[in-house]
């Protein structure tokens, strides 16, 4: 399956030095196992050193078991959405970069040099996917996280409260017309909340992304149907990794 960019012109060209910085803060790789033990006093361990355009094109593993998020997300939920979708899009880059000079390259440098480019665009939509899942897989913790003093003083220095923030996500995730994604982000230390259409990806923005919720239906439709709200609120109250995000704003 192929995805097109709806929202392509709030999407702007940023230099090579601030996407990498971007994707640094917010880097993901690891070896291509079913499912990964990592701790969730160290969330961003399966990426620790490892350089900012490191992410392989290759399916990494699930941070933890694929019954873990339940019942927010089933095991059956998990399996389609990471063993199907997720797999989908790195399998769609081999064979569209094999033989060419995108080849060998990582989903990062795919990323970067590929947006806005008409005549790459099914690269980009690939490698933007593939990137963005890895990425929301590690927003995700099946045990309770809280943010740390410095990520709470920054939440409440730009939203008020955790709830205030919770609930801009929310909405933003749900208002967003068709399929894309709702992200925490930090653009020199100052938060907000965005929303991306379909592939797009806030490393092309040049803010660096904290946390993301997929809002695309095969990420919720097996358990709610057409009830993204209900979906959104369950696993934005009961599931997100605080200590990754506070992981990733303490790169900045």
């Amino acid at each position: 399956m192929q995805h097109s960019r709806t929202d392509s012109k709030s999407t702007g060209i940023y230099s090579r030095r601030r996407f990498l910085a971007s994707a640094a803060a917010a880097g993901c790789a690891a070896p291509a196992l079913l499912w990964q033990q990592s701790s969730p006093a160290d969330p961003v361990s399966t990426s620790t050193g490892l350089a900012a355009d490191a992410s392989p094109v290759a399916l990494p593993p699930l941070p933890y078991p694929p019954d873990a998020l339940e019942p927010v997300l089933s095991a059956e939920t998990i399996g389609f959405h990471y063993g199907k979708h997720h797999r989908a899009y790195f399998d769609n880059l081999l064979k569209l970069t094999a033989g060419t000079s995108f080849a060998d390259k990582s989903l990062e440098q795919l990323i970067v040099a590929t947006q806005a480019d008409a005549v790459h665009e099914t690269i980009f939509n690939n490698a933007a996917q593939a990137w963005n899942h890895n990425f929301y897989w590690r927003s995700l913790s099946p045990s309770t996280t809280t943010p740390n003093a410095p990520l709470r003083a920054a939440v409440a220095r730009d939203f008020g409260t955790m709830d205030g923030l919770c609930e801009k996500l929310a909405a933003a995730a749900a208002a967003r017309f068709g399929s894309g994604w709702g992200w925490l982000v930090a653009d020199r230390g100052k938060l907000s909340v965005i929303s991306t259409s379909n592939a797009d990806t806030p490393l092309t923005r040049g803010v660096t992304p904290l946390l993301t919720v997929d809002v695309w239906e095969h990420a919720y439709y097996l358990q709610y149907q057409n009830r993204r709200a209900e979906y959104l609120g369950q696993l934005i109250g009961k599931l997100l990794n605080w200590e990754f995000a506070a992981a990733n704003f303490s790169r900045l």
